[in-house]
């Protein structure tokens, strides 16, 4: 035997004693023992720590990074002589019945040992470890495959013949079924056909996943900065018996795994054979720019006059600042309120615009603030579908689209009156529901039965209507109440779904001098920097400022809890009809905590106040008038920006004005709400 062979197995059998490898092991083999069943493979896990590996003996932790198949045949016959000389396992007849799947614990950080999904070319030929990363963009259902299998030899004088177990077929990583299992195998003692012992078939589960760079993000968005060019391709994945379903559709994943190439028909496909997988959550920034602290120690006199500046001067790429200002308001909200938690506090948008260029140039330029900003291509599927495998095995495949691959991010669908009834219908039970249901028809994907799977829909949607081409489309309803707006093209309840409709300042007939300067200055030159506060507040800046701002973790003081009840009860008792009841939706209140709460976090604090209940309040109602009139407490149309912001008295201004609208809020809320007892300030 090879010196260096065996010293390697004394190494392991060291390392397995010293991480607890070893009593696993044994803990294994007990469990086959007990079964008193004969497998014709017998599988093993075995974690490594490269680090420690390499420590004990350089040479092996080179073999396991490098040569991992060879290594596994060390430990394979290490473990082998493990069972024979402690008899952990009666059944065993020979070393070949033992499979042995290494699983690493990570890989050395250096450059060659990441394998991009996006960098050219794709190294799959040597067959060692590898670390990648991507976002899962379509899952096959659950199959079954050959993990290993017994033939005997057709002829009955030769040894081979007998019931032991000397021709073991194993599957190795990048393997197809046709190479574990097929009728064309050889005796290699008398070289006559082989033929399987199905009895001993050991079957596990797979699943084929597609998985993408994340770089397919930057694509998919509808403005992008980063002007390079790139080239993206989805890589197939195999994930086989303990990591079946531990991969969600469009999470971020990163995972070890040792790439090959597979044959299907007379195409050659890369694939990587997986052997773990890790949830990808990368670190948002810890800090945001000095210009931005510096502004919030400026505002620090007044709770609403730093998110007021910063609705001001957002997007002074796109439009000039103080145009807007309500709608990039609802914007920068919303973008904070994203994250990928299951019960997460959603923030909808629905603009009812007269200038949809402008506005959708603005929502366009805002989905680049977030990794996950998605603007939805129409010739697409918004919600995940099915489609067959396309890696020969007949069966179901989900595909991720639009909604999905904003996980955490943003969705915008485009103007809302292009979309027909049935998707229209989709996408208000997503809103309500915040989940998808894909059906799986048994019969067409080779199952017995037919599926149901549910995906998640975590991420916020934008939407606008084109108010002057959709009212080409249909006949304006009569009978308006005050301060209502025609919304009668979309369906009442996907209008609810939404949870801010908002009605855009400036409409093309009196399109204000400022946007139309700046779009014609653009137009010129779009490099060109319009404004100072271009400069001082980069799209960078707000990029950390957001990241930075959504994962705030904000809790609600009991002032602000009893101010935003108040009015959610108080709104329910006056906006009734005698045929409906109430037309408050009962998701209002939700939506009221999810703003009260952004703008907390847009304010950088952590306790959301009665100010941003405020805030919260006026935005709502504002859009409750757009939809069902208005109401006692009767706000101005635009109530959160009622005059420009061009200096610090206009801010001061705005302050009073906000003043009197709580105090007029308070006196609302003890009319039609008497039971809530709210703290009042006499001053």
């Amino acid at each position: 035997m090879d010196p260096e062979i065996q010293k390697m197995r004394e190494v392991v059998l060291v390392y397995l004693d010293r991480s607890g490898g070893l009593q696993k092991f044994v803990h294994d083999c007990k469990k086959y023992n007990d079964s008193k069943q004969s497998y014709a493979v017998y599988r093993f896990i075995i974690s490594i720590n490269p680090s420690d590996i390499a420590e004990l003996d350089a040479t092996l932790g080179n073999y396991i990074l490098h040569n991992p198949l060879q290594a596994a045949q060390i430990f394979q016959s290490v473990c082998f002589v493990a069972i024979k000389t402690l008899s952990l396992i009666e059944q065993l007849q020979a070393e070949a019945q033992i499979s042995i799947l290494l699983k690493p614990t990570h890989l050395p950080p250096l450059p060659s040992y990441v394998l991009s999904l996006s960098a050219y070319p794709f190294n799959y030929t040597s067959q060692r470890f590898y670390v990648s990363e991507g976002i899962v963009i379509a899952m096959g259902t659950v199959t079954k495959y050959t993990q290993g299998a017994r033939f005997l030899c057709t002829e009955e004088t030769c040894p081979f013949s007998e019931g032991r177990f000397r021709c073991i077929r194993v599957h190795c990583p990048g393997a197809t079924e046709s190479a574990t299992v097929r009728t064309d195998f050889v005796c290699s003692l008398c070289s006559s056909p082989l033929q399987e012992d199905m009895k001993f078939r050991v079957l596990g589960d797979k699943q084929i996943v597609e998985m993408i760079d994340a770089k397919i993000l930057n694509a998919l968005k509808g403005y992008s900065i980063d002007k390079s060019h790139f080239r993206i391709q989805a890589f197939t994945l195999f994930l086989r018996d303990e990591l079946a379903n531990k991969m969600t559709i469009g999470n971020h994943y990163r995972i070890i795994g040792i790439p090959a190439c597979v044959q299907n028909g007379l195409q050659m496909t890369a694939c990587i054979e997986v052997n773990s997988v890790q949830l990808y959550k990368p670190n948002g920034p810890s800090f945001v720019s000095e210009n931005f602290k510096y502004l919030l120690s400026l505002t620090s006199s007044s709770c609403w006059r730093f998110t007021a500046v910063l609705a001001n001067i957002f997007a002074s790429q796109v439009v000039p600042p103080g145009t807007y200002n309500t709608l990039k308001l609802a914007i920068l909200l919303s973008l904070v309120q994203t994250c990928e938690k299951e019960n997460a506090d959603y923030l909808d948008l629905l603009i009812m615009t007269s200038d949809p260029l402008v506005i959708d140039r603005l929502l366009n330029y805002s989905l680049c603030l977030l990794p996950r900003g998605i603007r939805h291509p129409p010739s697409s599927d918004i919600f995940p579908s099915v489609s067959k495998d396309k890696h020969g095995t007949g069966s179901a495949s989900i595909q991720a689209c639009s909604a999905v691959l904003a996980k955490g991010g943003i969705c915008y669908i485009g103007d809302l009156s292009s979309y027909k009834k049935d998707k229209l219908e989709l996408l208000q039970s997503v809103l309500e529901s915040r989940t998808t249901t894909v059906f799986i028809p048994g019969k067409k994907y080779g199952e017995e039965a037919d599926q149901q799977v549910t995906v998640a829909v975590q991420t916020n949607f934008w939407s606008f209507v084109d108010v002057d081409s959709s009212s080409k489309k249909h006949i304006p309803k009569e009978n308006f109440l005050i301060g209502q707006m025609d919304v009668s093209l979309i369906p009442v309840n996907l209008v609810d779904g939404f949870g801010l409709l908002i009605y855009n300042e400036f409409p093309s007939c009196r399109l204000s001098s400022p946007v139309v300067h700046h779009t014609l200055k653009k137009a010129i030159n779009p490099e060109a920097m319009l404004y100072k506060v271009s400069q001082q507040f980069r799209t960078q800046d707000y990029e950390e400022f957001i990241l930075f701002a959504r994962n705030l973790h904000v809790e609600l003081s009991s002032e602000a809890e009893s101010l935003i009840q108040g009015f959610y009860l108080a709104s329910r008792r006056v906006r009734r009809d005698s045929i409906h009841g109430s037309t408050l939706s009962a998701s209002a209140l939700k939506i009221l905590i999810s703003l009260a709460k952004a703008h907390a976090k847009l304010s950088l604090r952590q306790r959301v106040l009665e100010e941003d209940a405020v805030i919260a309040i006026l935005l709502l109602e504002s859009s409750l008038t757009l939809k069902h009139g208005t109401s006692p407490l009767c706000v101005a149309p635009n109530p959160v920006f009622p005059f420009d912001l061009s200096d610090e008295n206009s801010l001061q201004q705005r302050d009073i004005y906000l003043m009197q609208c709580h105090h007029q809020l308070l006196k609302f809320i003890s009319a039609y709400s008497p039971g809530i007892h709210i703290n009042t300030n006499e001053e």
